[in-house]
């Protein structure tokens, strides 16, 4: 059986490894206050052009979500959201269980956009009996997103300029940010989400680390005790330095990016054989993640050789498989799958 169904079904980059090897029986202190988290630090502040930033590591994306939004909102503040986010439907509730309402917005693409997030903020406003309903503080996206659509640098400054206008904070997920940053045509760049977003994360789970998020926050509000508040959901990880070694690899010499570029290139080369056979895409995507229709006879032969994740039914005689590439997805294997289909 060959994998497709996520970009973490392997373990770690080698050089992540062999770093966590040779660094195995050093003595450091606790709770991400080592030097290699220190040193991963600087690597990321330098890479994002934001030296005032504060960097903070967890270990995963929905500890990551539940830290960062439960540290900015007051107990009646929501969060907005794309109703496809990954907090509002993969989350098993993990933000509204500490007490704040994911305030979901329609999107057919994963995205929201600058005219939703005034709508939402205006409407909250004007009703009469708006201190009876959650207010909207927050505005969460992902880039990618679950569908593994982008958001244009144009996008997001005017999401930006909402909500400077509206008085919100913005936020975004990047658990699988570096393949947001290689894919082809982007003009979005880690320093522009540095200088667009008060708040994000670069995925490290999902791109090659064994386990990891690092949190940027640049907006010097937000900055003051978050550590209380990584330690109250449970993300002050002791062995601290096992997540600074890990982005510490990623990031001293691009290996961020270059792994994330592996997977672009494969996941292009899925399209492009998908379409030359016939298939149709569900959402055009430029990411690691491509989504394809399939009808269901074809379906049930494929899943004898290969795990994908089913996405959702499209018509009676057809479904929807999202197929996943990683750093550590070999060609061979995305040749026996075009072949395949």
């Amino acid at each position: 059986m060959i994998l497709f169904n996520s970009d973490y079904t392997e373990g770690a980059h080698p050089a992540i490894m062999q770093k966590l090897m040779e660094t195995n029986m050093e003595q450091t202190v606790g709770y991400g206050e080592d030097a290699y988290c220190g040193q991963a630090r600087e690597y990321i502040k330098r890479a994002c052009g934001a030296p005032d930033a504060a960097v903070h590591f967890l270990v995963g994306g929905t500890q990551a979500n539940t830290a960062v939004i439960s540290s900015i909102l007051r107990p009646h503040q929501g969060v907005l959201s794309a109703e496809s986010g990954h907090i509002n439907v993969h989350e098993t509730g993990a933000i509204e269980s500490y007490g704040h309402k994911v305030l979901a917005l329609p999107s057919e693409d994963g995205k929201i956009t600058a005219k939703q997030v005034k709508t939402a903020h205006r409407e909250h406003w004007k009703d009469e009996s708006f201190e009876h309903i959650v207010q909207p503080k927050l505005v969460y996206i992902s880039h990618p997103t679950e569908m593994g659509t982008l958001y244009t640098l144009e996008e997001l400054e005017a999401i930006r300029l909402a909500c400077d206008e509206c008085g919100l904070y913005l936020f975004m997920d990047g658990a699988r940010l570096g393949y947001g940053l290689c894919a082809p045509d982007t003009t979005v760049t880690l320093n522009a989400i540095a200088a667009i977003c008060d708040v994000f994360y670069i995925g490290g789970t999902k791109v090659g680390a064994l386990f990891g998020e690092a949190v940027v926050i640049t907006n010097p509000e937000l900055q003051e005790d978050f550590r209380y508040i990584m330690k109250q959901k449970g993300g002050m990880l002791a062995k601290g330095r096992m997540l600074g070694i890990q982005f510490g690899e990623l990031f001293r010499d691009g290996l961020y990016y270059d792994i994330s570029r592996i997977a672009i290139d494969l996941a292009m080369k899925i399209k492009q054989g998908a379409l030359k056979k016939g298939y149709s895409l569900f959402m055009d995507s430029m990411t690691n993640q491509q989504f394809l229709i399939v009808d269901d006879a074809r379906l049930a032969v494929l899943k004898t050789k290969y795990g994908f994740t089913y996405w959702q039914r499209y018509d009676e005689e057809h479904s929807v498989i999202r197929i996943c590439t990683s750093w550590a997805t070999r060609d061979e294997d995305v040749k026996k799958l075009i072949s395949d289909l």
